[in-house]
């Protein structure tokens, strides 16, 4: 682990707003990240803030998915998308656009009332499909085929949000539970289709002489059964959907496998990628589990197998995600300071806790809580640490202009 001079903060550029807006990945890692931080506190700690038509643990639930994992997934296929592409599907005006729509939305299901929430909705709506539509552009002028499901899968995360959101307003809990699933499910195809292709990628970059493969074929079979999991959960197929979601947990068992994990354990940046797809592919076999009537007390839970994704496995990616990619589209060494993996245990600490608070004890409440500092403080870290890199310019930047949305990014800049 390399721990960047202590010198770094003085020498540190001025913030410049055009830099900041210049990929998605700045705003929205800082939106996503200080709202996980934000949401859990009032969720935990304050859940008399929770206004209606939104009762308590639906806005947790749809904050979680759809206000910090998506908006993360969001920022970071904005960003990706450019370097596949060769072309930055959204920055500037634009990119404060969407942000603003996005915060506008946390604002408004807090406000409380029908008219609020309705706003809220259309809001966030406009975020997902309006970040669908720039994706889909420029995959299609960067020719990139391979990747035009991943515009889908955004769309299809906006649709879902809007069907969880009518539940919600009907008031139908169990509604709303199948809605969630079926956005998390979205979520969890769309997060495979990433994880496995960077994982390998990132392993293979810090790692010299690990050779790795990228598995494209047994991604191809969990796309195929992830999104018959989907179909198969909207018609109720319960058995069916079980079914696709254990196969695919099982192709990504083999998939972290074959990816050598022991030869990672040095390397912070790797192993806790590693880990948060383990828990995805565990989660996944967890919700087979819970729709077969299987595991016991504790998978028969709605929340066992939602916080083993949910945590383990997006959260998890994600703090693992947003640190790397930010050193690196920001043109800095890969290396984690003892802020940042302090921030990592802090995130796995959590995890174990809030499954453990799932177990029938009289522990429950003070595990929860538990759960919600060590969550507070891993997000804040990242914060503290981040905030100053992702405002200000790339450490290996001469000045220049912002370039246009729609001019080739030039092969040397890209990452």
């Amino acid at each position: 682990m390399n721990t960047p001079p202590r010198d770094a903060a003085a020498t540190r550029p001025a913030p410049d707003l055009s830099v900041f807006l210049s990929l998605a990945f700045r705003p929205l890692y800082i939106c996503g990240c200080a709202w996980a931080l934000v949401s859990v506190a009032i969720w935990v700690f304050t859940p008399s803030l929770i206004p209606a038509p939104f009762f308590a643990v639906a806005w947790h639930a749809h904050e979680m998915l759809w206000g910090f994992i998506a908006t993360i997934a969001v920022g970071f296929l904005l960003t990706a998308s450019a370097t596949w592409t060769g072309f930055n599907p959204m920055q500037g005006k634009p990119l404060a656009v969407i942000t603003l729509m996005w915060l506008g939305a946390r604002i408004a299901y807090l406000a409380g009332g029908e008219t609020a929430f309705i706003i809220g909705m259309a809001l966030e709506s406009l975020f997902f499909g309006y970040s669908a539509r720039r994706l889909m552009q420029v995959m299609i002028k960067g020719k990139s085929k391979r990747n035009y499901g991943i515009p889908l899968l955004v769309l299809g995360l906006g649709i879902s949000n809007i069907l969880f959101l009518l539940a919600t307003l009907k008031g139908d809990y169990l509604v709303v539970i199948e809605r969630f699933n079926t956005g998390m499910l979205f979520m969890a195809v769309l997060t495979i289709l990433i994880a496995r292709r960077v994982i390998p990628f990132f392993a293979g970059r810090m790692v010299p002489g690990l050779d790795i493969p990228m598995l494209a074929g047994s991604g191809r079979v969990q796309l195929v059964v992830g999104s018959v999991a989907i179909a198969a959960g909207l018609f109720k197929l319960d058995v069916v959907m079980a079914v696709g979601l254990a196969i695919a947990g099982l192709i990504g068992l083999y998939q972290v496998w074959r990816w050598k994990p022991l030869s990672v354990l040095h390397k912070p940046m790797l192993w806790i990628l590693y880990l948060g797809y383990l828990g995805l592919a565990l989660g996944l076999l967890a919700a087979a589990m819970h729709l077969l009537g299987m595991g016991g007390f504790f998978l028969m839970r709605d929340a066992a197998h939602i916080h083993i994704i949910g945590m383990g496995g997006f959260a998890v990616l994600i703090i693992g995600m947003v640190t790397r990619t930010a050193l690196g589209h920001t043109g800095r060494p890969l290396a984690l300071d003892n802020t940042m993996l302090a921030s990592y245990w802090l995130m796995v600490v959590a995890v174990v806790l809030r499954l453990a608070a799932l177990l029938p004890t009289s522990f429950a409440g003070p595990l929860l809580h538990a759960t919600a500092t060590a969550w507070v403080l891993a997000m804040a870290l990242y914060l503290y640490r981040y905030i100053p890199i992702l405002i200000t310019p790339r450490a290996d930047a001469m000045p220049k202009t912002v370039r246009p949305s729609d001019a080739p990014i030039p092969t040397v800049a890209r990452r």
